[in-house]
């Protein structure tokens, strides 16, 4: 079953790219006292993703942030590399916190997991947008396979 609205968060250990090379991030310590717009793809550099969805968050990351939003943050089924090099290419580094679920385990825990492998993508995360405040979902927008709509900044921007 699918996390909802109003579930906290499953704590999760993510990896984050940063100088000194990855570094482990704290899922509980991340979300917690903060009200983070935190959004999924399936992939870095696929297609919808790097021509819409991340674009969308790093144009809108001051519009987010002054209707309440702590931090932007993205998450995918990639390493940590993978992600910062899509982040620096996108204009996105010190926009979007780019958190790498690399063995998909956050996502599976919400209940979010896709099976990409007709495409050659193995177990992703679906496509989605939530507002996290202290580590509680206040809002879930979980897109159809296939789609882009309803996890889109400007969606999420409407309903803050």
């Amino acid at each position: 079953m699918a996390i909802g609205v109003g579930d906290r968060l499953p704590n999760a250990n993510f990896v984050k790219a940063s100088p000194d090379g990855p570094q482990p991030v704290d899922g509980d310590s991340f979300f917690k006292g903060r009200r983070v717009a935190l959004f999924s793809v399936p992939g870095a550099f696929t297609p919808t993703c790097s021509a819409r969805h991340l674009p969308g968050f790093v144009e809108k990351v001051d519009a987010l942030k002054a209707k309440g939003i702590d931090e932007v943050a993205c998450t995918a089924v990639n390493d940590a590399f993978v992600l910062q090099a899509w982040a620096e290419s996108a204009d996105a580094v010190g926009k979007v916190t780019m958190l790498a679920d690399g063995n998909g385990d956050f996502a599976k825990a919400l209940g979010l997991e896709m099976d990409g492998s007709r495409f050659g993508l193995g177990q992703r995360g679906q496509r989605f947008s939530m507002v996290v405040n202290d580590g509680v979902v206040e809002q879930l927008n979980i897109e159809e396979p296939g789609a882009f709509n309803v996890s889109s900044a400007d969606y999420m921007l409407e309903r803050l």
